[in-house]
């Protein structure tokens, strides 16, 4: 069960060469949050609560949050979460560097949105590279320096670097296409 829904749905998401944005309101526990642990962005309302209460069940977090907390974390942080099955208010959770924003609610898809906006005036291939490399640390066996030197050469050899780089010496906007 736990190797299949993490196939299926959460390193899925986790490897989307396209951006996965959480906007985290209310409760986000157990799967819930590991979801958005699997999301590459995390925005919570300011009443947003987390955690992994799965101990409390007699289970362990299944779908990778033991993986992927501690990597976004830390290891104390991530094992006290885990071990006590408390929650976290959102501002703890931007403390712990678990969310990149916490906003009132009535701005929490306002900010998810004009974070996808900025993230689209960028290059998509340079995008999906930058998620490919950051990713490589998670497989075994793969050096993700050697992932980025890949990405970064594969970059060179795009319209999108030729229509940035032109842009930026014409001091214009560039207008990418995704080739």
């Amino acid at each position: 069960l736990s190797k299949e829904g993490q196939d299926l749905l959460f390193n899925l998401v986790e490897n989307l060469t396209t951006p996965v944005i959480a906007a985290i309101n209310g409760f986000a526990l157990g799967g819930g949050l590991e979801l958005a642990l699997s999301a590459h962005f995390r925005v919570a309302s300011e009443n947003a609560r987390m955690g992994l209460p799965e101990t409390s069940l007699g289970l362990i977090p299944g779908y990778g949050g033991t993986q992927r907390l501690t990597q976004i974390v830390g290891k104390g942080r991530a094992l006290e979460l885990i071990m006590t099955g408390s929650m976290i208010d959102a501002k703890r959770a931007l403390d712990y560097g678990l969310v990149n924003y916490v906003v009132p609610l009535n701005q929490l898809l306002i900010t998810c949105t004009e974070l996808a906006e900025k993230i689209m005036s960028n290059s998509p291939v340079a995008i999906s590279a930058a998620i490919k490399a950051v990713n490589a640390h998670h497989f075994d066996g793969v050096n993700g320096f050697q992932v980025e030197i890949s990405e970064f050469g594969k970059c060179f050899e795009t319209e999108d670097f030729e229509e940035g780089t032109t842009a930026f010496l014409e001091k214009r906007k560039a207008k990418f296409t995704g080739k």
